[in-house]
């Protein structure tokens, strides 16, 4: 059984490979906080915020993310895709996300605002209503997701092929259309 932990913040932390193991978090917020040595196991947060957190490189195959918001956190090169996926909800905002992976998961209405997506993959991935605010999605992967009613319109740098991504009533601004149409090698002025 997991140690639950409850509306406790906590503040300038650096855990260590199996700190947070065995745990359950719930309204907790993490401030200044590093993850990144981490390798997670059974681990659960349920409305918590993180706020100038680390994550980079960490291994979260087995955490659960309900209702979770990182602000302004750095998460490079991390694997959402082996998370637990009930109830998988999580936003994110002024946080550099280059390199992760969120293959095959549902990420359905999920906020990135101001985020730097560098390469991410989202193959497969389920984005519908997702909102990109502002983003950069420079060499981000788009393959086989479903991106129905995502918007797209602030965000740059993204290459998306509408042959082999789902785009139903997905918005884009007009200046991005180049990255919709790169495969025909197109040029828009």
């Amino acid at each position: 059984m997991p140690e639950y932990f409850l509306d406790i913040e906590y503040k300038n932390i650096i855990y260590n490979e199996e700190d947070v193991n065995f745990k359950e978090f719930e309204c907790c917020t993490f401030t200044n906080c590093n993850f990144s040595q981490c390798i997670f196991l059974d681990v659960t947060f349920i409305d918590c915020t993180f706020n100038d957190c680390t994550f980079s490189n960490a291994k979260i195959n087995y955490v659960a993310f309900r209702t979770v918001t990182f602000n302004r956190c750095e998460i490079k090169e991390v694997n959402f895709a082996m998370c637990d996926k009930l109830i998988f909800e999580i936003d994110f905002t002024d946080c550099i996300l280059d390199f992760s992976k969120f293959y095959t998961l549902k990420i359905k209405g999920t906020s990135f605002t101001n985020c730097s997506l560098i390469a991410v993959d989202f193959m497969a991935t389920d984005l519908t209503e997702v909102l990109f605010e502002n983003c950069d999605l420079y060499r981000s992967e788009f393959a086989k997701a479903i991106a129905n009613k995502a918007n797209f319109k602030t965000s740059y740098n993204y290459t998306i092929d509408p042959k082999a991504t789902k785009l139903k009533k997905a918005v884009f601004a007009l200046k991005g259309l180049k990255g919709l149409l790169y495969k025909h090698e197109i040029i828009v002025k």
